[in-house]
């Protein structure tokens, strides 16, 4: 069977999104805005898309409507391929009442959903992740070495595998042991990959390296269900280690660019990357482009403006201000002589008519965007929200915490104006 007839992709949604709040307040985290103009879950898709997998299923649960009209309006497949992009939520039935407990729980309990599409490979992906991968040369790993189970796998220093699953390999990457989030160093270095695999890495390094799991598996249809019958919760911590010595584990070695953004620092460091001259993530790629919902805007407009290293998306209005090292989301308007430093601003959904610019004069309410004379720094201002005239914005000093009645959040270090927040004039922090 083709890639495309055999193999079903499944991306998952991810929990209540607690370490990304509060862009996570209104919306799932594969719906979270990246780049100026994509979302998160456009990554993996287009990963797939690119992939010839084009038979998706996205496990999710919180807050799925703002990405249920992200998935309904961009990811239109013809009738003849037999495509689709399904979002599969959590619901009861006469056996179960709960929400997922977990990865492995939610694919277990949408099993039944996943028959009725001919497959013998199931590629289980995440949903919050930034890199491009071509998943035939995992699956053909996969199937070259008669895996039950195929995990890709990342070089990461000994110093920086906290937080991740790590597993130790033989010469062939078959998997001997798999270690989820060690914290003991001893046990850290013993899990370092050995002078064979390491001659075999493309890039150098000066210190020891771990093979890190990236959170994408490839199952066999019938080993992932063996797997999942039981009450385990959790791929990482529980169902790969309990497969070693009963079925066939490989890894598979991925040494691209790949960003977890799990959390605000993430998530703010990974889009502001995107604004440097060369930047780890390349949206320039025409062999393997990166799809999102076309959303027809005109192009952006700047009236007498100092730009240094911005990405700006479509239908912004960007009138004598400074913007340094920002990245600028779709249908953006930033006032005269407001001055950004470090900043994302994801944009607006909507553009105001002149009624309503009036009525907000009128009611001394801010315009949806950033209003004149504003200085913000280090912050991300999300969709719809109103800065008013002469805000001055910024973390430094500032313990993490909610400030100005929740309208101001910092997180990780970073300042977060929520979705559809008000600032009125004059507001310092």
């Amino acid at each position: 069977m083709t890639t495309q007839k055999s193999v079903l992709a499944v991306i998952m949604g991810g929990g209540r999104g607690t370490r990304l709040a509060p862009l996570t307040w209104e919306r799932c985290k594969p719906a979270v805005p990246l780049a100026g103009k994509y979302r998160l879950v456009d990554i993996p898709i287009s990963n797939c898309i690119n992939s010839d997998i084009n038979r998706i299923f996205l496990l999710t649960q919180f807050n799925t409507a703002s990405l249920h009209r992200h998935l309904t309006s961009t990811y239109n497949f013809d009738p003849f391929g037999g495509g689709f992009v399904d979002i599969l939520s959590a619901e009861q039935t006469e056996t179960n009442v709960h929400w997922y407990q977990g990865t492995a729980d939610a694919v277990r309990r949408n099993l039944v959903h996943f028959r009725s599409s001919p497959h013998e490979i199931v590629l289980i992906l995440s949903g919050d992740q930034l890199y491009r991968m071509d998943f035939r040369e995992i699956i053909g790993r996969h199937i070259e070495t008669k895996a039950d189970v195929t995990v890709a796998a990342i070089p990461v220093p000994v110093s920086q595998v906290e937080g991740l699953g790590v597993m130790r390999v033989n010469d062939d990457l078959s998997i001997q042991e798999f270690v989820e989030k060690p914290k003991d160093p001893a046990l850290v270095a013993s899990l370092a990959v050995g002078p064979t695999i390491e001659g075999r890495l493309k890039a150098p390094s000066a210190g020891k390296r771990c093979l890190a799991s990236m959170g994408i598996y490839v199952f066999n249809r019938a080993a992932l269900a063996e797997a999942l019958s039981n009450s385990m919760t959790d791929f990482g911590k529980e169902v790969i280690p309990s497969l070693l010595g009963k079925k066939r584990l490989f890894s598979h070695i991925f040494e691209g660019y790949w960003e977890d953004i799990g959390t605000v620092r993430a998530f703010f460091e990974a889009n502001l990357a995107l604004a440097q001259p060369l930047p780890p993530f390349n949206f320039f790629e025409s062999a393997a482009p990166i799809y999102t919902q076309d959303r027809y805007l005109p192009a952006s407009k700047l009236n007498k403006c100092a730009i240094d290293h911005v990405v700006i998306g479509d239908g912004s209005i960007l009138t004598d201000s400074t913007l340094k090292h920002c990245v600028i989301g779709i249908r953006s308007y930033v006032g005269e002589g407001s001055n950004l430093e470090d900043v994302v601003v994801m944009g607006a959904d909507f553009y105001e008519t002149e009624a309503e610019l009036e009525s907000n004069i009128q009611k001394r309410r801010p315009r949806v965007g950033i209003g004149k004379n504003c200085r913000i720094r280090h912050a991300i201002i999300d969709k719809n929200a109103r800065i008013g005239d002469g805000c001055v914005l910024s973390p430094e000093g500032k313990a993490d915490g909610d400030y100005a009645e929740r309208s101001i959040i910092i997180r990780d270090g970073v300042l977060v104006v929520p979705k559809g927040a008000v600032l009125p004039a004059g507001t310092s922090l």
